[in-house]
């Protein structure tokens, strides 16, 4: 077992001087471990005040301790309760509570009575409080007979309810016959008596059923009034009044309340208006914490009421009439209470001490004391002892001196009853903390390590660190008077074993307890606040991060309740979802993280938030022929503030289930003043809107009838057109059936001439959207209008619209049409305006045909599809573009109007110059030689004129994709085949061609062509085709790898032999003229070149900066046939070069290249 000594102050010591504690006897309470002889201490006993249920057992609790056990008896009313004569009466064994069975037979009232329990061994005697008995009662209400209240509307009434004396009181509430709770207001209230009180009656007052229920918790029974019967006449005029108090009466009252109890002030007040009740505190203010206000602010409430609060309160009713007053007088006594209770005395023989007793109350409370449960002033003298008022004092006790004592504080409002036993030992120290405990406690918060001990004398306790260290001194630590050492900041350092010593006269006792020091555990990444629309999903993050050796579990909690069970929250690692969002998830989510050694927590909180829930309780007031007053009640607006309210309106009687926008207003607002339209059959309804959008409608309103008044409007788009050449068309847009503001609704059609004088002509049809005027001259200006009228009336005069009847066909062309050529694709064409007369309509513009009717340069005509070109409005000239050049044409101009074209003018003729011609049709290079092309082409398609000339120009390209020196050749321009001699063999020519007239020259044709090395063969120049991939090509190059392949292995098989390598000889004995000689320039045979040759030719390499020719000029270039391009024969290479060695060893000295030829060449060498 355990001594606890608990302080009233900290014992302190200055200087630097070792933890040791020193006790006082006077500021401690000692609990003795039970293995040492101890007086009795109950420890457990039933309430004072202890209502029972008579329909259970009595039990009527009395537990204690001591050493030797304690026995028990009880008094009854003062007198020995003999147990074990009542054969109902039981003893608990080993404890001294009651058990008395009334439930088999025997009455609860036989047991009500005063009870106390006394519980002794051979150091003394405890007593328990007097325990007062009494079987709670719900009695029924007396039987009686209600007259039916009759009373004019506006009187006050107060229906009695007055419930049966039950033990505890009841709680009293009114309710109808359905068991429904009546509605209570500042009119209607119940007051604390439980009676019902009508600050003034209503109509809606008159009832039946007004039935007052007494609800008996202690026994969970309900008992009820009989119905009481109101009927309320509505009176003529209903009289204001100024208030007057139902309750209380008069103008000051008194009010007494204990001390810690609530304090209740009522005021009820009559009067019509409803007064209203206010309260202050005459001599002070009403405490803030402490004050509620119930039953709409006619109760005023004060809790954990003191002495303080004594003094004179206030209630006024007031209402426009007046206001009166009441003042409640105010005083708080008080039962006793403690102020110093008396503990437990622990001492040795010849030590010292005293036991204080000390209570207040109002009024104030007297003192005794009892020794063993006997007055001290008849019990058993001891020297030890002296007693001075509400103090005990001991001096040089004995064994002897040992027993319990108890104090008494009572007054006229009760007592207060406390044991408290002097217990003389003699012990040596004992530490009854457990040894080597381990404490483990989180970094940087306080560490307390016990070192409970007990001894008599009290030992002084003193701590090490270590097994040898030096005593803990104040500077860091702190001795708690129960021997505990409190670490104030734990940290890393403070790691280790420290020991606890406690001494007395009698011994020496220690003690050892280990500490640890664990990392705290943090939230790292804390859930935060989140705005979520309802249906979605939400997810909330909580990252922990903790010490390695602790397990930690992490908890999600909502409103600090469990989350939702049906299934939509699901938590994994670090994430708490909350799926398909609803209202009821809105709220404070938190996230838990608990070890064995601390906790820590994040919150943050869900707003679901959705569109509003669409107003309700549409009302219209004011209703006027031409406005409405409509008044709504908003839905909740889910979290997000309402902005706005939109108000549509139905006709039913002319677009019955079509809604239409009435108007917007601020979503502060519920009410709006309408404007409406005659003899419309309005029905409204209301949507609320906020940001995430606009509700649902709310219900149509009631139907809403206008009268019907003359229209107020005219139709819109009202137009006069002819149609024909002798009419008049008048249209407009007609009203609908809204805009008609009443039944009947006609048009009435006015038109007249304008530049005449002739009257207005007008005729009244129905609701259509077209009237016809026949037998009009053509194309003449009439005034139309159209007005609207219905049974009531016209509607306001309409402005009159200018409109034309219809058009003809012009009657004039265009006159003294020119034509100006500006170049050879453009020209300009004038011409004078009719007459506006002849016109006949509305001018549109002038219309130009013209057509390509004779080629000049071939002298045939042949008819081309004639051109249009329109010129809006009243121009007098216009641009051709796009015209061919060389080209006879011919045009004429029209005049348009709405009907259509008028007669053409006369065919002007004109000739457009020449212009340079487009490229050649095709160009085709044919029968390559050594020395030789010949090209071919066709004229160009578009020659623009007559052809002057020829120009071609064509350069050479060297294998370092350089180009050569350009020549330039005229050829005349009845030719379509050319021949150019005199050019090197096997190089690579790029030519340029184009024709001329005598406007310059025209656009070019580019192409490629290769002369070859052999007459026979053609030259290999094509339109970009790759030469590389091509089948035959491919097949040829094969089959040359093979045969080099098999050359290769017969020479090798004659090298080893010993025998003369054949291939020289070969070479020698076909000594071909044409490939002998040597370029005379590089010294090097003409079928091979350098290995720079073999290059493809790149984009935009192979042209200077001054003479760019794009790839795009020719599709024929031969680089991407692929030939002389290096590697290609990378296989048998070594072969090439030992060949190319001895082929140009001597005449090229000095030629360190040994690459593969080209595959040209090595097919030429070969054939």
């Amino acid at each position: 077992m355990q001594l606890k000594i608990m302080p009233k102050k900290k014992c302190s010591y200055a200087g630097r001087v070792p933890l040791i504690l020193v006790l006082c006897q006077m500021v401690t309470t000692l609990e003795v471990p039970l293995d040492l002889v101890q007086p009795p201490t109950i420890t457990q006993q039933s309430p004072k005040d202890y209502i029972i249920d008579p329909r259970e057992n009595i039990v009527i609790q009395c537990e204690a301790k001591g050493k030797p056990l304690p026995s028990f008896s009880w008094t009854q009313n003062g007198t020995h309760f003999d147990v074990d004569k009542d054969p109902l009466v039981a003893m608990k064994p080993g404890s001294g509570t009651l058990i008395i069975n009334i439930m088999s037979e025997g009455k609860a009232e036989t047991y009500e009575g005063v009870y106390q329990c006394t519980a002794r061994n051979e150091r003394g005697a405890a007593i328990s409080n007097n325990i007062v008995i009494r079987p709670s009662r719900s009695p029924l209400w007396t039987k009686e007979k209600l007259e039916p209240i009759t009373l004019q509307n506006g009187q006050s009434l107060v229906l009695p309810c007055r419930p049966p004396i039950g033990l505890p009181p009841p709680i009293i509430f009114w309710m109808d016959n359905s068991f429904q709770r009546l509605p209570q207001s500042e009119r209607v209230s119940q007051g604390l008596n439980g009676d019902l009180y009508f600050s003034n009656v209503l109509p809606e007052d008159t009832r039946e059923d007004y039935i007052c229920y007494a609800r008996f918790n202690h026994t969970q029974t309900i008992q009820q009034k009989q119905p009481i019967s109101v009927r309320v006449i509505s009176a003529k005029s209903n009289r204001e009044r100024p208030p007057t108090f139902l309750t209380p009466e008069g103008n000051a009252s008194n009010k007494e309340e204990l001390r810690g109890n609530v304090l209740s002030l009522e005021c009820i007040a009559e009067g019509l208006p409803t007064p209203i009740i206010y309260w202050i505190k005459e001599d002070g203010t009403l405490p803030i914490n402490r004050t509620f206000y119930r039953n709409f602010k006619k109760t005023l409430q004060i809790i954990q009421v003191s002495e303080a609060d004594s003094g004179n309160y206030q209630c006024i009713a007031k209402n426009a009439l007046g206001a009166i007053h009441h003042t409640i007088s105010v005083t708080v006594k008080a039962a006793p209470y403690w102020i110093v209770v008396p503990q437990n005395l622990v001492l040795s023989p010849g030590e010292d001490g005293t036991l204080i007793c000390r209570a207040n109350g109002n009024p104030k409370p007297r003192i005794s004391w009892l020794s063993n449960g006997v007055p001290i002033e008849i019990a058993p003298d001891d020297p030890s002892r002296k007693i001075d008022g509400d103090t005990v004092i001991f001096s040089n006790v004995q064994e002897r001196s040992s027993a319990v004592f108890q104090c008494n504080a009572s007054n006229e409002y009760g007592y207060l009853l406390a044991n408290a036993f002097v217990n003389v030992l003699a012990e040596p120290p004992r530490i009854l903390t457990s040894a080597n405990t381990l404490y483990q406690i989180i970094a940087n918060r306080p560490a307390l390590l016990d070192c409970a001990f007990f001894g008599s004398p009290l030992p002084t306790v003193e701590w090490f660190k270590g097994a040898k260290g030096s005593a803990l001194r104040e500077d860091n630590y702190v001795l708690h008077e129960n021997g505990t050492l409190e670490i104030p900041v734990a940290q890393k350092d403070s790691v280790g074993t420290y020991v606890c010593v406690a001494r007395n006269k009698l011994g020496t006792a220690k003690n050892e307890v280990h500490l640890e020091i664990k990392d705290p555990t943090r939230i790292i990444k804390q859930p935060e606040y989140a705005v979520v629309q309802r249906g979605s999903t939400v997810s909330f993050e909580c990252k922990v991060k903790h010490d390695h050796t602790l397990i930690p579990t992490v908890l999600w909690l909502k409103d600090n309740g469990e989350l939702p069970s049906d299934g939509r929250a699901t938590v994994d690692k670090d994430h708490l979802v909350v799926a398909d969002v609803s209202d009821d998830d809105g709220g404070i989510y938190t996230c838990v993280a608990n070890t064995t050694l601390d906790s820590v927590s994040a919150s943050a909180v869900l707003r679901v938030v959705d569109v509003p829930n669409p107003p309700f309780d549409l009302e219209l007031t004011d209703q006027l022929d031409k406005s409405v007053q409509l008044s709504w009640t908003p839905g909740d607006d889910n979290n997000s503030p309402i902005t706005k309210f939109i108000i549509e309106y139905e006709d039913t009687m002319h677009e019955a289930g079509l809604w239409h926008h009435q108007t917007e207003v601020s979503g502060t607002q519920t009410t709006a003043q309408l404007k409406l339209s005659p003899y419309v059959n309005y029905s409204f309804r209301v949507m609320a809107v906020n940001s995430l959008g606009r509700s649902r409608p709310s219900k149509a309103s009631e139907q809403y009838l206008t009268k019907a008044a003359e229209p107020d409007k005219n139709p819109t788009a009202v137009e006069g057109l002819g149609s024909e050449p002798d009419n008049l068309v008048i249209t407009w847009k007609p009203l609908n059936g809204f805009e008609s503001n009443g039944p009947g609704l006609q048009y009435k059609v006015s038109w007249r001439q304008q530049d005449g004088d002739d009257e207005w002509t007008s005729v009244v049809v129905a609701n259509v959207s077209k009237y016809i005027v026949s037998g009009t001259p053509t194309f003449a200006p009439y005034l139309v209008k159209v007005q609207a009228l219905n049974d009531v009336g016209f509607a306001p005069e309409p402005a009159a619209v200018m409109g034309h009847s219809g058009e003809d066909l012009p009657m004039v062309a265009p006159g003294n049409v020119l034509v100006n050529v500006v170049n050879s694709t453009l020209a300009e064409v004038r011409w004078e305006p009719v007459p506006p007369k002849s016109i006949r309509g509305h001018l549109q513009g002038y219309r130009i045909y013209y057509w390509k009717a004779q080629s000049s340069s071939k002298r045939n005509r042949r008819h081309i599809e004639k051109k249009i070109l329109t010129f809006q409005g009243s121009k007098t000239h216009g641009m051709l573009p796009g015209l061919e050049p060389f080209s006879h044409y011919t045009v004429n101009v029209r005049v348009v109007n709405g009907k259509g074209e008028g007669p053409a003018s006369p065919d002007r003729v004109f000739n457009t110059p020449e212009g340079v011609p487009s490229a050649p049709s095709s160009l085709k290079i044919i029968n390559p030689t050594l020395d030789s092309l010949t090209l071919e082409w066709d004229p160009p398609s578009h020659p623009n004129g007559i052809l002057t000339e020829y120009t071609l120009k064509y350069q050479p390209i060297n294998n370092t994709h350089e180009l050569g020196p350009l020549v330039d050749l005229k050829i005349p321009a009845n030719k379509t085949r050319w021949t150019l001699k005199n050019l090197n063999f096997s190089t690579r020519y790029k030519f340029y061609f184009y024709a001329q007239t005598a406007a310059g020259p025209g656009s070019q044709i580019t192409e490629e062509a290769v002369t070859t090395v052999d007459e026979g063969k053609t030259a290999m120049a094509s339109r970009q085709v790759d030469i590389a991939t091509q089948g035959w090509f491919i097949g040829l190059m094969c089959a040359v790898a093979l045969l080099i392949l098999i050359l290769l292995i017969v020479c090798f098989i004659r090298r080893n032999k010993g025998g003369k390598y054949p291939v020289k000889e070969k070479e020698d004995a076909r000594a071909d003229p044409e490939i002998q000689p040597m370029k005379e320039d590089d010294g090097t045979f003409g079928e091979y070149s350098d290995a720079e040759d073999h290059k493809p030719l790149k984009k935009g390499s192979r042209t200077p900066s001054d003479r760019t020719v794009k790839k795009e000029d020719s599709d024929d270039s031969l680089v991407d046939y692929g030939e002389g391009v290096n590697g290609q024969f990378n296989e048998d290479g070594s072969f090439i070069g030992q060949y190319s060695g001895k082929k140009e060893k001597e005449p090229a000295e000095g030629n360190e290249s040994s690459e593969a030829p080209s595959p040209v060449n090595a097919m030429n060498s070969f054939v």
